[in-house]
């Protein structure tokens, strides 16, 4: 069956619980998991009359993807650890998940991508299209959907 499983997360409430899922179902499968995050990308500032400056810079930005990474892969990850799974964790910077996504199963060499049926980004999201809806259409891996 498969051996090695992508879980995508993006720290959300639903992400964990699908995590949790496929944290059970690599152990059930014998599977080793990869645990991914794409971390945002630092937002470009407008500069002109009203416009609100943010006065975070790229490399603060960069320090708190850092942390958000670290914590929501070494939940995912401690986990594992507990189910006495094989876990690795990656994260990229990319504001389109849907790639980084796909590229981080190609990369680890994962048989399975296991995510959640939709993420954190709320109606704009909906209106948009789901970046686990674009997992489906762009990917060659096969993907399960955890509702």
């Amino acid at each position: 069956m498969f051996k090695h499983i992508l879980i995508p997360t993006d720290g959300s409430e639903l992400s964990k619980a699908t995590a949790q899922r496929a944290v059970s179902f690599a152990k059930e499968s014998g599977a080793r998991v990869t645990v991914f995050y794409a971390k945002p990308e630092y937002p470009i500032a407008y500069f002109g009359e009203g416009a609100l400056i943010d006065p975070t810079t790229p490399e603060k930005f960069a320090e708190l993807a850092d942390q958000q990474a670290t914590e929501y892969l070494g939940e995912i990850e401690s986990w594992c650890k507990e189910a006495g799974i094989e876990c690795g964790t990656v994260s990229a910077v990319s504001d389109v998940p849907y790639e980084a996504i796909i590229e981080a199963a190609e990369k680890s060499g994962a048989d399975l991508i296991f995510m959640a049926s939709h993420g954190r980004r709320g109606i704009s999201g909906f209106l948009l299209g789901s970046e686990t809806n674009k997992v489906l259409t762009h990917s060659k891996i096969p993907v399960l959907v955890y509702r």
